[in-house]
């Protein structure tokens, strides 16, 4: 990362980097030029980048206001609903929930939670982008490689998450407790808060759970997860994912392997993660090695 080079203001120069990721000697202007970035430059940029990206969630988060009617009715409480096309696929013969409101600012709550969740998920991507231009400019052309592929695969990884938790753990999770009964005099009904605030769980949980491939990628870059030792825990990683499978699902083996079995498969992608970027640093260790060192003369 190189020293100066900051943010996006006019008077931040920067020197394009060789193939290598080594910037060429910067002439004098050059310098004086970057010079002029100072400390609270750099503040001042990373304000604006925080005031563009937060704008961009809250422009978002209001776009989605005027769909919250086909949100709430469709995507949040489409499990919910017996015709839901999850249930076709699987085979299930589900049933409709009984929703109620058992508090006063409930409805009103879980309205305002809905549109402000989608609103940061769908306007993240804009935040994070603005940070990127802030950073940008101060960093080599490999880390800029780098990051953008962590990055890529941050957010497939994410998505994948969410989408398993939404339309797998889910369904199975509220149908198996929608069916749980003690006794007869009993019935089955769910308050609107609690039900937002466990699809949200299963829903963001799972998504970020399954961003263990990307954990493992920064853990090998500094040496700390290697292949090697990740296949000698692959037994612990075993119990761990089933763990995990039964903590974010209802209390059955079949929910458990369910959940379980993508997160010990994730395990297995991780480690041949971490041998990719065990080469990737050996062949550059070995390339620094062989570069002559420098004529003092």
């Amino acid at each position: 990362m190189k020293l100066f080079g900051f943010g996006s203001s006019p008077t931040s120069v920067t020197h394009p980097s060789q193939g290598d990721g080594a910037s060429d000697p910067l002439s004098h202007q050059d310098e004086g030029l970057m010079a002029e970035m100072s400390f609270l430059d750099h503040l001042e940029d990373l304000r604006w980048s925080l005031f563009r990206g937060i704008g961009g969630i809250i422009a978002i988060t209001i776009a989605c206001s005027f769909f919250s009617g086909w949100i709430i009715d469709e995507l949040l409480l489409g499990p919910a609903k017996a015709d839901f096309f999850i249930y076709k696929l699987m085979g299930f013969d589900a049933k409709t929930l009984v929703m109620q409101n058992r508090v006063l600012t409930g409805q009103f709550m879980v309205h305002f939670g809905v549109i402000l969740s989608v609103g940061i998920v769908l306007g993240s991507p804009i935040f994070i982008y603005s940070i990127w231009k802030f950073i940008e400019p101060g960093l080599y052309k490999t880390e800029k490689k780098g990051l953008r592929f962590a990055a890529f695969f941050a957010t497939f990884f994410f998505m994948l998450g969410v989408s398993f938790g939404y339309l797998i753990i889910t369904p199975v999770a509220i149908q198996f407790f929608s069916n749980y009964e003690i006794s007869g005099m009993i019935s089955n009904e769910f308050d609107i808060t609690k039900y937002f605030s466990m699809v949200t769980m299963w829903a963001f949980g799972t998504g970020v759970l399954f961003e263990l491939p990307v954990v493992v990628y920064f853990l090998a870059k500094v040496g700390i997860a290697t292949p090697e030792r990740m296949r000698g825990a692959r037994r612990y990683a075993l119990v761990v994912a089933l763990i995990l499978g039964a903590v974010f699902t209802p209390p059955d083996p079949f929910s458990m392997i369910l959940v379980g079995t993508p997160l010990y498969l994730l395990y297995e992608i991780s480690i041949f993660v971490a041998i990719r970027v065990q080469k990737t640093r050996a062949q550059a260790m070995k390339a620094a090695a062989a570069e002559p060192e420098p004529d003092p003369s």
